[in-house]
């Protein structure tokens, strides 16, 4: 079995030492750092912006995973592509024009992601695969960390799953909110490639072994 991508969440992060944790991350095995971007208007939070993602871009070695949970975020797009994002998710919920956001993304450098909140079906993306590089899961409602995983999101990512091989699509599942170390080889097993992890990582007692535990995970053998 192919071993998970895993992208902390900086979100989860202590601020008061943040140089502390971007080099924790960097002697880890994770691939990623998951940077959420909150408005305080598509989500009821607000969050980090470009000064911080800057801060991100210059200590921390991993790709930047950015996420944004704001609308309008084709007005942006430019702005995190220049200051180091590696892939930018977008809501479908919050573009009008999702084929021309996505081809934009992609056009920056960046690879091209969409993020489907709980309620949203997978089936609002078959129109535009073939610009998708990345489909985000979220498996909590967007806007704060250390919620409780939604347990129809395994059925989510199973139809994806489906969808992505029927279209013979290379995009990766992501899946944000909730996961850790228990629920890992289940969420593999359905077919998710990238696991994104906040309080379970930067909360943990060991994060380095949190973070490799995670990237060990493997899908649970059939009896």
């Amino acid at each position: 079995m192919t071993q998970p991508f895993i992208a902390p969440s900086l979100l989860a992060a202590d601020f008061a030492n943040l140089q502390k944790e971007l080099d924790l991350i960097n002697r880890s095995e994770a691939d990623y750092l998951h940077f959420d971007v909150m408005d305080g208007l598509f989500v009821p939070n607000i969050s980090f912006g470009f000064p911080l993602l800057e801060t991100a871009k210059k200590y921390c070695q991993k790709p930047l995973d950015v996420h944004l949970m704001i609308v309008q975020p084709e007005r942006y797009l430019e702005a995190f592509a220049e200051g180091g994002a590696s892939v930018i998710h977008v809501h479908y919920e919050a573009c009008t024009h999702l084929h021309r956001t996505l081809s934009q993304i992609r056009e920056l450098g960046c690879r091209a992601g969409v993020a489907l909140n709980p309620h949203t079906p997978i089936s609002v993306l078959e129109d535009v695969l073939e610009q998708i590089d990345v489909v985000l899961i979220m498996s909590v409602n967007p806007g704060f960390g250390g919620q409780t995983f939604i347990p129809h999101t395994i059925q989510k990512i199973t139809k994806l799953k489906q969808l992505l091989t029927a279209n013979r699509s290379a995009a990766l599942i992501e899946v944000d909110g909730g996961v850790g170390e228990k629920n890992a080889p289940t969420l593999l097993n359905a077919g998710a490639d990238i696991l994104v992890a906040g309080n379970s990582v930067f909360r943990a007692n060991d994060p380095l072994e949190a973070i490799r535990q995670l990237k060990n995970s493997r899908q649970p053998t059939i009896a």
